[in-house]
C-alpha cells in the first residue's frame, strides 16, 4: 500500500509541476566536444555500469525524470519501438533517471524495455551531465535531456527539455548524419 500511496503521490506532484515553467540545471554540464563524464552505476538487474563499457560504440544517454510518468513513459517506449533501428546503426541506448533499482526493474518489466536504465540515487551522475535540477524548487530530479556520445567517449550532440514523443526519430536522424561525417566510425563497436 505505501508503494501505491508513493507512486500516486509522486505522479501527482510531477503532474503540478509540469504546469510550472521548467527550472534550470543545478550545475553546468559538457559541452559538445568534451570528453563524456564518466559513471558507475546499477541497471534495473542490479548490475554495474561504467561509461568506459560502452568505447568505441555510439551511446544514447537519455536522461529522464521519473519511471512510470506520463511522459517518460512515451520517451521509453518510443525509443524500445525503434530498438532495431538503434541497433541495425551500431548504437546502444541507455536511460538514467534518480529512481532507485527497484522502480526500475518494475518500470523496464511493465514495459518490455530492451535497454538498459540506470540508477542514480547519489544524483551525482545527473549532475556532472548537468542535468540535475529542482522540481518545485524541492525534489531533486534529472531534465529531460539526451547526450549522443561518440565512440572516442566525446560528446556528439547534445538535447536539452526533450519532447518524449518521437524523440527517437530525431536521434536517430542525427546518429546517421554525425556517422557520414565519421564513416569510420559507424559501426564501430
Amino acid at each position: 500500500m505505501s508503494t501505491l500511496r508513493h507512486r500516486l503521490t509522486s505522479l501527482l506532484l510531477i503532474g503540478l509541476v509540469a504546469a510550472l515553467p521548467g527550472p534550470a540545471a543545478l550545475a553546468a554540464g559538457p559541452v559538445e566536444g568534451a570528453a563524456a563524464p564518466a559513471f558507475k552505476l546499477q541497471d534495473q538487474n542490479g548490475r554495474w555500469h561504467a561509461l568506459e563499457e560502452y568505447r568505441g560504440k555510439w551511446l544514447v544517454l537519455y536522461f529522464y525524470p521519473k519511471d512510470e510518468t506520463p511522459g517518460c513513459t512515451t520517451q521509453a517506449c518510443d525509443l524500445r519501438d525503434n530498438i532495431f533501428a538503434f541497433h541495425k546503426i551500431g548504437a546502444t541506448i541507455v536511460g538514467i533517471s534518480v529512481d532507485d533499482v527497484a522502480s526500475h526493474k518494475e518500470f523496464s518489466e511493465k514495459h518490455s524495455l530492451p535497454f538498459t536504465i540506470l540508477a542514480d540515487p547519489t544524483k551525482e551522475t545527473a549532475k556532472d551531465y548537468g542535468v540535475l535540477t529542482l522540481m518545485m524548487g524541492v525534489f531533486p530530479l534529472a531534465q529531460r535531456d539526451t547526450f549522443i556520445v561518440d565512440p572516442k567517449g566525446r560528446i556528439a550532440k547534445h538535447w536539452t527539455k526533450v519532447d518524449p514523443k518521437d524523440h527517437s526519430a530525431l536521434v536517430l536522424k542525427e546518429l546517421g548524419a554525425l556517422q557520414a561525417k565519421a564513416p569510420e566510425a559507424k559501426n564501430a563497436g
